[in-house]
Order: structure tokens, then sequence, then C-alpha cells
């Protein structure tokens, strides 16, 4: 029955391309004008999946997934003319005529949502694809359940199947959704389960962009402002739980400063999330399920054995899926907390002599989705600049790459390719299709 949905929307969706292409922008914007009044009508129901999910604390839409998509959706909305017209570009000698790039929609879109931001990640992408004139075919994350339930009724009350179409269900709903030859694929995850994306994508030859994670390393320059950077970091590690690709993995500070440090990175954790010792639940997202609540755990042990001390932190509470903000210094490079993504709420902190060494590490892990760099000194921030690769990066705090809305966001390699937000996802669910007319 899924199967037999599933082929035909997508024979639906396909049927509509050239139609899609002869589309003007008041289409497009009515389409996003309808997805944007649907979304205000249901937040109450969104907060709440997102609270049923990940014990994420209502706040009326003013803050977090919610005013971020909207907030994309009203810059495309006043850009879209702008976007749309075709681009111009000079001519070489000997050429007499005309030329311009005329984007194009790329066609039917699969976009794969993420389980930590399940409702910005499955609708944030729906953006662009549908700015640039696509239809989309979405999959929300089966791990939030919930909020899985409340994009699917946004959708379904937003859009006919031909232009959106949703559909939930686990691991074989995405495979058999990947044996279709999508015109292009959006896909936000783990690094491993984007390998097995592309590779499914590669063999219908269709165009992807992965938005990935990896070890994102915060660097604190000696001499540096230890309380601002320790706040700065704490916040950026902790939020959702650690849940995050753009979380701050762990934090290289120098080696005359690792108990201060330490020391502020615990304050901190006590005033941003306890009340007289005791955790404050609503505060602290849970860890989203079981298994990944023992992940998590099994990579401090692990650590612990090699030699690592908990600084701060390290208390389970299996009945509500909760790991309290967890603090390790003295952690072997070669530990697993070291070696894997560990998307949790844990910070290690590691001791550098010399910044050689922090580049050296960094560059062996790949290349991160975010490097966050704390320095007054523009020779430490070039050595770190010039000696790593990375999607992006904030200087003396964190995230901010990421929540100024005119940079592409995106990875590199092992965190992902391809760029979106604002004009940049346009371009991204666009074909740049280049266009010489000879002079008459």
């Amino acid at each position: 029955m899924v199967t037999e949905r599933i082929e035909a929307v997508f024979a639906a969706q396909r049927s509509t391309r050239r139609a899609r292409k002869a589309e003007g922008s008041a289409e497009r914007i009515a389409r996003l004008q309808r997805l944007r009044d649907v979304i205000v009508k249901h937040i109450p129901a969104i907060e709440q999946a997102l609270f049923e999910d990940l014990r994420r604390s209502p706040n009326g839409g003013k803050e977090g997934e919610i005013p971020a998509v909207l907030a994309e959706i009203d810059a495309a909305i006043s850009a879209l003319d702008d976007w749309m017209s075709p681009k111009p570009v000079p001519t070489s000698p000997p050429f007499q005529g005309r030329a311009y790039v005329r984007y194009e929609p790329r066609g039917v879109v699969l976009l794969l949502g993420a389980w930590n931001f399940p409702f910005a990640l499955a609708v944030q992408p729906l953006v662009p694809i549908l700015a640039a004139g696509n239809s989309a075919m979405v999959k929300p994350n089966e791990l939030s359940p919930a909020t899985s339930r409340v994009v699917a009724a946004i959708i379904e009350e937003a859009f006919d199947e031909q232009d959106v179409a949703v559909f939930e269900g686990g691991v074989e709903v995405a495979e058999r959704l990947q044996q279709l030859p999508f015109d292009h694929v959006f896909f936000t995850g783990s690094p491993a389960v984007g390998r097995l994306v592309m590779a499914a994508a590669a063999r219908h030859l269709s165009s992807v962009t992965l938005e990935l994670g990896g070890k994102n390393p915060a660097i604190v320059a000696p001499g540096h402002d230890l309380q601002d950077a320790a706040g700065k970091i704490v916040a950026g590690r902790f939020y959702n739980a650690g849940q995050l690709c753009l979380a701050v993995d762990h934090v290289w500070v120098h080696r005359d400063a690792l108990e201060d440090f330490c020391r502020l990175a615990s304050a901190m954790v006590d005033s941003l999330f306890y009340v007289d010792g005791v955790l404050q639940l609503e505060r602290l997202p849970r860890m989203v399920n079981a298994r990944n609540l023992e992940r998590v755990v099994g990579y401090i042990d692990d650590a612990v054995a090699r030699g690592a001390r908990i600084v701060r932190g390290g208390q389970v509470e299996h009945s509500n899926l909760t790991l309290h903000p967890t603090i390790l210094a003295d952690v072997a490079l070669d530990a697993r907390v070291m070696q894997e993504e560990i998307f949790g709420p844990v910070l290690p902190v590691l001791a550098y002599d010399d910044l050689s060494e922090v580049v050296d590490a960094v560059d062996e892990h790949g290349k991160p989705l975010a490097v966050y760099v704390f320095a007054e000194q523009q020779a430490f921030v070039d050595e770190v600049l010039l000696g790593t690769s990375s999607g992006g990066v904030t200087l003396n705090h964190v995230f901010l790459h990421f929540m100024e809305p005119n940079l592409p966001f995106g990875g590199v390699n092992g965190s992902g390719m391809g760029r979106y937000h604002r004009y940049a996802g346009f371009l991204e669910l666009s074909n740049a299709r280049s266009i010489f007319e000879l002079a008459g």
C-alpha cells in the first residue's frame, strides 16, 4: 500500500515538472504563504509535539525552530521576484550577443528530515525547494513521532500531493523512497546515514544536499577571557542536550588554563541547569531514546576507563532519558568520545601546549561542520583557519555563522555538501541554466 502510494505520487509530481517551469513568482509565493498560514495555526501543536519528543519547553513560538522557519518563508516571499529574474553575464570578445543565467526548478525533490530538530529540519528546507519551483516528497523522522505527525498534518493541510506529499514511517519507507529517480535529494542527519543516501542517489545520478555533522572544536587562545569563553561554549555544547550538528563537540584550552576553564564551565552549567543543586528538567531536553542515551553513557565510561576524570555531571536518569550535563578532562585522544560525534550533553576539555597540536588533531578528524575560535590575536585565528577546513567558522562566539541568514550554511566532505538559507538555498535547489543568444 505504501509502495503503491509512493509510486503514484512520484508519477504525479513528475508529470507537473514542465508546468512548474512556466509558473511565475505568484504561484510560488502563494504556496509559501499557505505554508506559513498553516504553521502559525499549528504553533501550539508543534510545541506540544516537541515537548513530547524531546522535552523541549514551549515558549509560544517566540524562540527556536518555529520563528526560524517563519523568517525563512518571509525572506523568500519578499525576495523571490529578484531571485527568479534572469541574471545577465558580460559577453567576451569575439562573441556578439546576450548571455544570461536562467534559474529553473530541479524537478521532484526528496526531503529526508532529522530527529533532533524534527520540525525545522523537515520544513525549513522545504522553503527553498518551493521557492525554486520544485515539488517535494517529504519524510519526517520517525524517532520524533509526535512531531512527525504534526508535520504530516501541516503538509496535508497546506498542499495538494502533486505539490508536496508527506510519508511517515521507518527506515523501510526511506529506503523505498530512495529507490526512485529523484531530481534532487536533501538529507539532514549523521555522516554514516549520509553515505547511504548519497550511494542511493548515485544510482540515478540525482544531485544531493547533505547536511551532516562532525566533531566541531572550540579553540581558546592563551590569554582569552575564560569567563566569556566558558559561558558561550557551555551554552553551545548543552543546547538541546548537545543533540545538534553545530554543537561544540569538544574544547581545546592552553594547559595553563585547563583547571580554571573547567571550574568556570562547571559554574556555568550550575547556573544554567540547576537550582540548589537540583537539575531543572524543563531546562534540559532529554535524549531522544534509550539507545542514544546508552551510547553516550558508554562514551563516558570508556573515557574514564582510559584515564579521564569527570569534572562535573555524569549522573543518569534512565526513567526520563536524562543525562546530566557532563564535563570531562584528561581525555585520551583515542577514547571513543574523541573518535565519534558525541551528540549528547558531554563536553571533553583538552589541553594543548602549542597550537600546532590542535590544528593537527582537528585535521586528522576530517572537516567538521563548524570551528569556533576564541582569540583576540589575528595571527592565532589565521593559523587555525589556514590549518583546518570546515563548513563554517564563528569567532569569539558559537553558532553565529549559522544564525546570520545571509551566510550560506552547509558542510564540506564528511560534514556535508551543498549550501542553503535564503538566496543560497534558492540557488542550491535551482538548475542554473546558461543561455547565449546570438546577436541578430
